[in-house]
């Protein structure tokens, strides 16, 4: 099996991509799964692995080729909303068939092919995190091999909703744009790393406020991680902050969500599993 890493947000190092080529071959020398890794993915244009078009051209390449069997992203930071729309018309029948496996910034890449109604989309570890910590990067191959139910988060055992798993601050920014997609009946998880307490409760109001949001099954609570001080405290963390909004809105609050920025995140495939 072939799995193409591609970067299509901030800037991505030849040093990390040499340490999950490495990763790879001390855990699958046999090369029964390797990686390939889009040269276009180590340029560097300003605070982005390479321009608008670079990056764009980088993931279309892969996901349209059918010598590539999943795409697994290199790592978030920002920049995918810029190139989502620009990639959806070009895109083939090969990448419709394809796994695709990311989170927080690739929320926005996987927001609009999900609306567009790719089947095999999750939430879960990116290529970066395989040299952090190795059950994480297992997690994540064992999906993007075989869709492995020992992946999920867990709550996806007992519930047959469709489900998605967003960043907060991600999934904010894309209400009420091209890329939103219908979330009507599903169990929504979100969670976020480095928000002040306030932007967190900030997002929520708008967030919790949209009708198209309302419409969601209920919310689960991810991790919101690395928060900063506030002077004086806001009094509340950021799960209790999300289930306010939960219960002053009118959508249901359902419980933790075992998702986040860290070694712990698991795998949320998106919709019906």
């Amino acid at each position: 099996m072939k799995i193409g890493i591609v970067a299509v947000s901030s800037r991505f190092s030849i040093e990390r991509a040499e340490a999950i080529e490495a990763w790879m071959e001390t855990n699958f020398p046999a090369r029964k799964v390797a990686v390939v890794i889009h040269p276009s993915s180590l340029e560097k244009s300003g605070h982005f692995s390479g321009d608008d078009a670079t990056r764009a051209q980088a993931f279309v390449d892969y996901a349209n080729d059918p010598r590539i069997d999943a795409v697994w992203f290199a790592r978030g930071g920002y920049g995918s909303c810029r190139i989502a729309e620009a990639v959806l018309p070009r895109l083939t029948e090969v990448a419709r068939q394809k796994r695709y496996l990311g989170y927080s910034d690739v929320g926005s890449l996987l927001a609009i092919l999900y609306k567009a109604g790719f089947p095999h989309l999750a939430h879960g570890p990116m290529a970066s995190d395989a040299v952090r910590h190795d059950d994480t990067a297992f997690r994540a191959l064992n999906w993007l091999r075989k869709g492995a139910t020992s992946s999920w988060e867990p709550s996806l055992h007992d519930d047959p909703r469709p489900a998605v798993a967003f960043n907060l601050t991600v999934l904010d920014q894309l209400l009420g744009t091209p890329l939103e997609p219908d979330l009507t009946g599903h169990v929504l998880m979100l969670e976020d790393v480095s928000e002040a307490a306030y932007r967190i409760d900030r997002m929520m109001f708008h967030l919790s406020s949209q009708a198209s949001i309302r419409r969601v099954a209920g919310i689960r609570a991810g991790r919101f991680s690395e928060v900063p001080v506030n002077d004086p405290d806001f009094g509340m963390t950021g799960e209790e902050i999300v289930r306010y909004w939960c219960e002053r809105s009118g959508i249901a609050y359902l419980g933790r969500a075992d998702v986040g920025h860290d070694g712990e995140n698991k795998v949320v495939p998106f919709g019906v599993r």
